[in-house]
């Protein structure tokens, strides 16, 4: 004779699978949250040629994290890059604007040729020195993000209008540009709290 179905443990188990999904979904958050630099970091803030990131910045004076956030928002980390203006590489750097960095004596050109901006190393040494004079001339971390993207004439021509920014920004454009550089940044400060090279492997 079929054995009756009980019902009522239908019922139980119905009323306990919610719960168990909410916590497993509980337990997945606080192990994303207690180790950042695991899966939320290598997945959501890669990084690429770590060393050199380090490198290159404390030979300009940038922070490593600003330099991670911008290479990730310029190109999301593709070295062969270019942009409709003719920016190029990693961190985007427009060749005329390589080449007087070399010619200024702001990067040795011998060491890194400002024609292979394809080049990941290369790329982010002269990145970094274009990030190291707008830091120069400017007063303000903001104005250093909007200005790589617009161009250091345009932000000081908002500030000398009485602007500010990221508030009084003239293009739509770099207004995006400055809040996914931002958000990024932010990311790359929680994920790598103890330096790039401690956390991402090099290339």
């Amino acid at each position: 004779m079929a054995s009756k179905k009980d019902p009522t443990r239908f019922l139980r188990w119905f009323r306990v699978l919610p719960m168990l999904v909410l916590v497993i979904a509980l337990a997945a958050s606080a192990t994303l949250a207690a180790s950042p630099t695991t899966l939320v970091a290598q997945v959501f803030y890669p990084v690429k040629y770590a060393e050199q990131i380090e490198e290159s910045s404390v030979r300009h004076g940038v922070d490593p994290l600003l330099v991670a956030a911008v290479a990730k928002c310029e190109s999301n980390w593709n070295e062969a890059a270019e942009s409709g203006a003719g920016a190029v590489g990693l961190m985007q750097v427009m060749p005329t604007t390589a080449a007087e960095l070399a010619e200024r004596g702001l990067v040795d050109g011998a060491a890194y040729d400002a024609g292979d901006l394809t080049d990941g190393a290369v790329n982010i040494e002269y990145g970094c020195a274009y990030l190291g004079i707008l830091q120069n001339e400017l007063s303000s971390e903001d104005e250093v993000i909007c200005a790589y993207n617009a161009g250091l004439g345009a932000v000081q021509k908002w500030l000398e209008e009485g602007g500010s920014v990221p508030e009084n920004v003239g293009y739509s454009e770099t207004k995006y540009y400055f809040e996914r550089v931002k958000a990024a940044y932010e990311g790359y400060q929680k994920s790598y709290p103890n330096g790039l090279t401690l956390r991402a492997g090099t290339e």
